[in-house]
């Protein structure tokens, strides 16, 4: 019985992607083989984990192209006339694309016949696609060419992932979404193209890994109050909000730190350069850190010293990094935007407060500042709710059972299929 499936994921390892390795090595503990392709390596400065080195090495990467010709050729050659067909016509159909993109499309379907052929080769039972961008089109194309089966995961709004979601989603043969609100957005957007099974699986925290060693100690009012915050160094982080509250809240008397663990996507010569500047503006030079991409053990060192852990995004699809400091029985404020209520309950295991409202930001951290029991309480509560819902094994589990669906007995090779 074939249990080998294709991973395709955009620029891994970088710094945002524990959640797949998570993903990966609970599907492996369930008995699936994982042969991971990417589009390319991320930046080295964006490459923090530990397992980054295992990572690459059992990773086979499209960018730059391989000379792989003869794969391609030979793809191209099997599925003759009707397969070429069937890519010209979703090159021809596809909607609201310029023609630099349609150009663009052709390039990719000659990635989706070296797709096919690593599948051919490689024995794959199936492919799963963690992004409905570029890489959701080589899969479709791969689809077109050699009727492999591939779904997709959503992990945001559809409009950050660019055009043709019409048949991205149309050839797929089931869709994954990581929010109820993304379910909700797909069957509105999308109807009429999505594949029969569409279903909800958030990422997950292993909570083996993010426990604590020590009880939480909330802040006493007499010594540095630490505040962590986790994620990709840009706009939609709303760092420049919670680095406006840590002003605030040093104006107040309150001796704040704020740590802040993450790289921007040019590996420091982006976004980070108008913080550093800000930082330098506000002076908040010895308060404010930037800490680059670092790896999932200093994530963990930083959220078990620090009394509160924040985030003010504009929008956050879900966020594992907000999980992590749940698990970790962390007081949170956090902004309730994206998908933010599906996994915070207001004043239940977290603080909801309004984006690009840096004064209500301060309000809220000092209200877990100087209320040592709620912080507590919400802690305690945060883990139950990572425990309860976001475990990391749960889309491993739902990305199991959708496979098995397709192959309740025999799991046919995909030479055999064709």
């Amino acid at each position: 019985m074939n249990r080998t499936i294709g991973y395709l994921l955009p620029e891994f390892p970088g710094q945002t992607h524990i959640f797949w390795w998570r993903e990966m090595n609970a599907l492996t503990s369930m008995g699936i083989d994982i042969d991971i392709v990417s589009t390319r390596r991320p930046l080295s400065k964006l490459m923090s984990h530990t397992w980054v080195q295992e990572a690459q090495q059992c990773t086979t990467y499209l960018f730059p192209p391989r000379p792989n010709l003869l794969g391609i050729l030979i793809e191209l050659l099997r599925c003759g006339i009707p397969g070429w067909f069937r890519c010209l016509q979703a090159i021809l159909t596809a909607k609201n694309v310029s023609l630099f993109q349609r150009l663009r499309l052709c390039a990719l379907a000659l990635v989706g016949a070296e797709v096919s052929n690593l599948a051919r080769r490689r024995n794959w039972q199936h492919l799963h696609v963690h992004s409905c961008a570029d890489a959701a089109n080589i899969a479709m194309f791969a689809a077109l060419i050699s009727k492999l089966s591939y779904s997709l995961t959503l992990h945001g709004p559809l409009k950050d992932y660019g055009p043709n979601q019409d048949q991205k989603w149309q050839h797929a043969t089931f869709g994954m979404v990581i929010t109820q609100q993304l379910y909700e957005e797909v069957q509105n957007s999308l109807a009429g193209y999505l594949p029969k099974t569409i279903k909800v699986a958030p990422m997950g925290v292993d909570l083996d890994v993010f426990t604590r060693t020590s009880s939480y100690s909330p802040w006493r009012g007499n010594s540095v109050c630490r505040i962590f915050s986790c994620g990709r160094l840009n706009f939609c982080k709303g760092y420049v909000d919670l680095i406006a509250a840590v002003d605030i809240l040093r104006k107040q008397g309150i001796n704040a730190e704020l740590k802040i663990a993450g790289e921007d996507e040019q590996g420091g010569n982006g976004y980070r350069k108008e913080l550093e500047t800000l930082i330098q503006t506000l002076g908040l030079t010895d308060s404010v850190s930037l800490l680059g991409a670092v790896s999932e053990d200093t994530v963990k060192a930083c959220l078990e010293e620090a009394h509160i852990f924040a985030l003010a995004s504009l929008r956050e699809p879900l966020g594992v990094a907000i999980m992590e400091a749940m698990a970790m029985e962390l007081p949170i404020v956090v902004t309730g935007s994206g998908g933010v209520k599906e996994l915070v309950d207001a004043e239940v295991n977290g603080l909801l407060v309004e984006p690009q409202a840096p004064t209500q930001l301060a309000d809220a951290i000092c209200q877990l500042l100087h209320n040592p029991e709620l912080s507590i309480r919400l802690g305690q509560a945060a883990r139950g709710k990572i425990t309860q819902q976001f475990q990391a094994k749960r889309s491993a589990k739902v990305l199991y059972d959708a496979i098995t669906e397709l192959y309740p007995t025999t799991i046919e090779t995909l030479n055999g299929k064709l």
